[in-house]
């Protein structure tokens, strides 16, 4: 974990809601790629006060003011069939690509086949973490973001999954760990997590990912998550690219079992 957080900042060193009162599609500026740039932005109420705020932890302050920049994609068809309900995919990025600049998100993983004409059937969001966090660290606004696109689009609730590579993949593990109900299954990426907290995910279905050679993570993150969550009789699997260093998304990605898994997953099915 102490690499992998080192990695990050280096890369990051050389290498982020809507607004009350308007509208998802007043903030939407499009691009051609097939994803449009967004603006999620959260105020919540101050219990304590505007007059006692300052003396708060900066941790506190900074969840008062919920914001997050990050790129929607919408299937093809979603215009034209509106009565349909849409599968929901939540992508995470990894530490080179945070900041305040959107575009950087679209360089790896989802949101770079997205730009180069690939089609899902999901309405995907890839949000930007700020500068200077980990998503480890904004799992509240995240959670914001995903009731907000919830509302706003026709999303089916029952088909809501997530994803994430690297510090996205840490993120995922940790979203998930916080709100297990949320999620019909999610696949983590050369991440890793609290293993103790893992049984809370026993009754997701989990696909993991990582490099055996991985300098960055190491294999160890994800199987320690892993093996935990199999003692807990979770629903859990995880591949391992013999040959693969850090990058272990581009394969995986690019592998469509991975979407037919995720979508043969429901939550709260009536069974």
């Amino acid at each position: 974990m102490r690499t992998f957080v080192l990695v990050c900042l280096a890369l990051a060193t050389t290498g982020v809601g809507c607004t009350p009162g308007r509208s998802m599609s007043a903030e939407r500026k499009s691009t051609n790629g097939g994803q449009s740039e967004q603006v999620f932005r959260k105020r919540i109420p101050n219990v304590v006060g505007l007059k006692y705020l300052r003396y708060l932890p900066k941790g506190f302050r900074d969840q008062k003011n919920r914001k997050l920049e990050y790129l929607l994609y919408l299937p093809k068809g979603y215009d034209e069939q509106t009565e349909q309900k849409w599968p929901l995919l939540m992508f995470l990025h990894g530490g080179a690509e945070w900041g305040n600049n959107i575009n950087r998100v679209k360089k790896n993983a989802l949101p770079k086949l997205i730009e180069q004409g690939q089609d899902f059937p999901f309405i995907i969001i890839s949000p930007q973490c700020p500068g200077g966090y980990w998503w480890t660290e904004k799992i509240d606004a995240l959670t914001s973001l995903l009731d907000e696109v919830q509302s706003k689009y026709a999303v089916d609730p029952e088909q809501v999954y997530l994803t994430g590579v690297s510090m996205g993949g840490f993120g995922t593990w940790a979203l998930a760990c916080r709100h297990p109900e949320r999620f019909a299954a999610i696949a983590p990426i050369c991440g890793g997590g609290d293993w103790d907290l893992a049984y809370r995910l026993k009754t997701v279905p989990v696909w993991a990912f990582h490099g055996a050679r991985d300098p960055v993570v190491a294999l160890q993150e994800s199987t320690e998550m892993v093996d935990s969550l199999k003692r807990a009789g979770g629903d859990v699997q995880l591949t391992v690219y013999p040959e693969a260093e850090h990058d272990s998304w581009t394969v995986t990605y690019n592998n469509p079992k991975l979407y037919e898994w995720f979508l043969s997953h429901r939550t709260h099915s009536e069974e």
